[in-house]
């Protein structure tokens, strides 16, 4: 009885082993990368080249900073501040403690000071000081990061100082993939790179030396930027970007055991996207772009527009093209500026390499009494 049961057991095992299972290939990894997580992203496109562990929760050390930067730069932009203008060091900026520059309670630097020694020696006190000058306290400026995540729509971060201080931090977290997001928001400031690429510089009149803390800077061409970090807790942290041949990468790298295994890895990031990818401008046909039908709208149709400067991320060599242009035939109004009205996929030898949307180019309001009787008027 216990053979014939072991029979069966068998007979089934091997009928299942003969049916057709669907094979899924690997995702190579490359053997250089030595961190807990990595991404490598195209910030031209925003598509993401290659990652590990993209999503993982990890401290992110002084790397948390590009989002005080970010929102010190959107500040600039929006003219709530200038670069002129004077700050007064208070006594929470003046604890910190880590890298920084030694302000004294009551000390004044102008805002350019302050961002060039966040940026160049990541200097805590000088990032609090920004913190509660923009945001009236850090309390205040902790909340505007991490509503500026989520109008960036990241998932897996949550801030609780400006800094990636992690001593007294209990749930401060981001990821390889948020983080480099936000490193394509900040590059998108040309004002950065003022900073970001500078090896030494001084304050104070030449007494307190700057000296970059990513070395790459000093080493590796085409380097941007952006922001190193490093603590017990998150290891050896870095947010590297460069720009080659008009194309942008950012490599976020998230704990590693030795600062040299940061730079290394960034860099060989950096390298292999470089030598395997590049951007190409999409060659939209425009004569295959149909107006839509607009119903019940104050107008009868509608022509979608794109982003012809939108550019899609292929393998480098990479030459022919499909297009295939998906209109919708009709809408119903209103329709707001924006509204997806269709798309064009793109696809080369492997499949699909990007998509365009095609947008309304405009508000079509719905039709109404008040609309009919004005538009009669108007054709009497």
């Amino acid at each position: 009885m216990m053979m014939r049961k072991l029979f069966v057991l068998f007979l089934a095992f091997s009928l299942i082993l003969m049916l057709p299972f669907p094979a899924y290939a690997e995702e190579e990894k490359l053997d250089f990368v030595k961190a807990k997580s990595v991404v490598l992203m195209c910030m031209d496109t925003g598509e993401v080249l290659y990652s590990e562990n993209e999503y993982e929760h990890l401290s992110p050390a002084s790397v948390t900073k590009i989002m005080t930067l970010l929102l010190i730069l959107e500040a600039l932009e929006n003219q709530q501040i200038t670069l002129n203008d004077t700050v007064s060091a208070g006594p929470e900026a003046v604890s910190m403690g880590g890298s920084q520059i030694w302000l004294e309670q009551g000390e004044t630097m102008t805002v350019e000071e302050l961002l060039k020694a966040v940026v160049i020696a990541s200097a805590n006190d000088a990032c609090t000081a920004l913190a509660e000058y923009v945001g009236g306290s850090t309390t205040g400026f902790v909340k505007m990061m991490n509503d500026r995540a989520a109008e960036l729509g990241l998932e897996h971060t949550n801030f609780e100082n400006c800094n990636g201080l992690d001593d007294t931090t209990v749930n401060h977290y981001s990821c390889a993939y948020d983080l480099a997001v936000i490193s394509r928001e900040v590059m998108k400031h040309e004002l950065i790179t003022k900073y970001s690429t500078v090896w030494l510089d001084s304050l104070r009149d030449g007494k307190t030396e700057l000296n970059n803390t990513n070395k790459l800077v000093n080493s590796y061409n085409g380097i941007t930027g952006l922001k190193t970090g490093t603590t017990s807790n998150a290891g050896f942290c870095v947010a590297a970007t460069a720009t080659r041949d008009n194309m942008s990468l950012v490599a976020v790298v998230l704990g590693s055991d030795t600062s040299e295994d940061r730079f290394n890895t960034a860099a060989s990031l950096l390298e292999w996207g470089f030598a395997n990818y590049e951007i190409v401008k999409p060659e939209i046909d425009e004569a295959k772009i149909t107006d839509v039908k607009v119903l019940q709208g104050e107008q009868k149709s509608i022509k979608p527009v794109y982003n012809n400067n939108e550019m899609i991320t292929v393998k480098r060599g990479a030459k022919e093209f499909t297009y295939d242009y998906d209109i919708k035939k009709e809408v119903t109004a209103p329709i707001k500026q924006g509204d997806i009205l269709g798309t064009v996929t793109i696809s080369g030898e492997n499949g699909e390499v990007g998509k365009i949307e095609l947008l309304s180019p405009d508000n079509v309001l719905k039709l109404t009494i008040k609309s009919i009787f004005l538009r009669f008027l108007l054709n009497i």
